[in-house]
């Protein structure tokens, strides 16, 4: 098949493409690379099926030729100190670009997969999340750009779907992690590893009880395949339904360090959800998808990628 993927040049973008590559597609990569990285498909250059584009999916997506099969489109910062620097960008391209890909997949029969996120649950007055729920979100808080651009992107795939039934789907990825993601981009598996690599005090914003789910990035890319592969239109969780609090996290992460670092806590942020854990009946059922990967085994790959980009 002949596969677009957009924020090619990111975490989970650079890992999709990978595997797609690797299936043998031919795969054509956009990204902006406002925060994705070339470094991340450079292991790519000799594919003869990959191809990418330095652009802007906004404008790019325009002057799309016919012939996509299926389009992924990731194109978004995920990590609140990005999407709140690239506020403008982030509520555009969930949105914007959204619409735009949204009016090609129509045109030319394709399948679009919409990568909407946990985020739209808010600090969720219900849990686990379940799909059902509608979420309690601050509209006008700082996060807002990222939240209420994620779920106006649902409402704009599902606008499409009622009026001229589009062949999409929707996922909402909870809290992944694993080799390519940025030391610096703020995400807390990537702060705790960079900060006790570094040597420096390790920041908990909170008194670190908040809990997480945290999801190894082979287990995500497989669940995206096999949703854009299915005839569901979602929203469908994509998560690991583990729960661990940010305290229990660093110590998972130190026990394969052991480097016992000093702990600092901050303030903890506008709109920091204090509970996060998906409910993944609907992927178990309809996709036959659950993560494989424990919190322990997925650590290790994912410190010696930080190791290697802090050197």
């Amino acid at each position: 098949m002949k596969i677009l993927v957009t924020g090619a040049a990111g975490f989970l973008g650079s890992n999709l493409v990978s595997k797609l590559v690797e299936q043998g597609h031919d795969v054509v990569g956009v990204d902006s690379l406002v925060t994705g990285t070339l470094r991340n498909l450079l292991h790519l250059e000799s594919q003869q099926n990959f191809t990418f584009h330095e652009a802007d999916i906004i404008c790019f997506s325009e002057t799309l030729q016919p012939g996509f099969d299926q389009i992924y489109h990731l194109a978004s910062p995920a990590s609140p100190p990005k999407y709140i620097e690239f506020s403008y960008e982030t509520m555009m391209v969930n949105t914007l670009a959204t619409d735009r890909l949204s009016k090609y997949a129509l045109l030319n029969e394709s399948r679009i997969l919409f990568s909407s996120t946990s985020e739209i649950y808010g600090d969720p007055l219900v849990h686990p999340q379940t799909e059902d729920y509608w979420g309690n979100v601050n509209t006008l808080g700082v996060r807002s750009v990222y939240d209420e651009s994620k779920r106006f992107g649902e409402t704009i795939i599902s606008h499409h779907k009622r009026v001229a039934n589009l062949n999409a789907i929707i996922v909402r990825i909870f809290n992944t992690y694993g080799p390519r993601m940025d030391p610096y981009d703020g995400r807390v598996v990537t702060n705790f590893v960079r900060q006790i690599l570094e040597r420096k005090p390790v920041t908990i914003y909170g008194d670190g009880l908040q809990t997480r789910s945290f999801c190894y990035v082979d287990d995500l890319i497989e669940g995206l395949i096999l949703a854009m592969n299915s005839k569901e239109f979602g929203p469908i969780n994509l998560g690991n339904p583990n729960e661990f609090t940010l305290m229990e996290l660093l110590q998972k992460i130190d026990s394969l360090l052991n480097l016992q670092p000093e702990i600092i806590f901050q303030p903890i942020p506008e709109d920091d959800p204090k509970m996060r854990r998906p409910d993944i009946s609907r992927a178990q059922n309809m996709l036959g998808w659950s993560p494989q990967v424990d919190l322990i085994k997925g650590l290790a790959p994912t410190i010696e990628w930080v190791r290697s980009q802090l050197k």
